[in-house]
């Protein structure tokens, strides 16, 4: 599966930015998917995650309550809403995807398969 990132930009303190992962293949529903962010100088971190089905979610403590992950399994997207955004939100996010998790959702890097080139969030104090 090939997945393409977009909707990144720079925005203030506060402000929202929705994050768009479409994917191409078939049976997208059978993936789990991520987003995961590339902070400047940090780790590479899972921000949300969302099963195949879209029955179950899971975020960072960090985001929890500002970013909600959603998926539509005939458009092939994965999306993530973030609200009330701070400067150390500030990265590069990516979306990723693991197969055969339809149930479930995972938050660890390498139970990731597939990955988008990544899209860069700035947000300004």
């Amino acid at each position: 599966v090939q997945l393409q990132a977009s909707g990144g930009g720079l925005v203030q303190t506060g402000g929202s930015l929705r994050l768009s992962c479409q994917a191409s293949g078939r049976s997208f529903s059978d993936y789990s998917m991520g987003w995961f962010r590339h902070p400047p100088g940090r780790e590479r971190e899972c921000v949300s995650a969302i099963s195949g089905s879209g029955s179950g979610t899971w975020y960072h403590y960090s985001v929890k309550g500002r970013f909600t992950i959603s998926r539509d399994n005939a458009k092939n997207t994965v999306y993530l809403q973030m609200n009330s955004l701070k400067p150390e939100d500030t990265a590069v996010y990516y979306c990723a995807a693991a197969p055969n998790s339809r149930a479930t959702y995972y938050f660890r890097e390498y139970e990731y398969s597939f990955w988008g080139q990544g899209t860069l969030v700035t947000v300004s104090s």
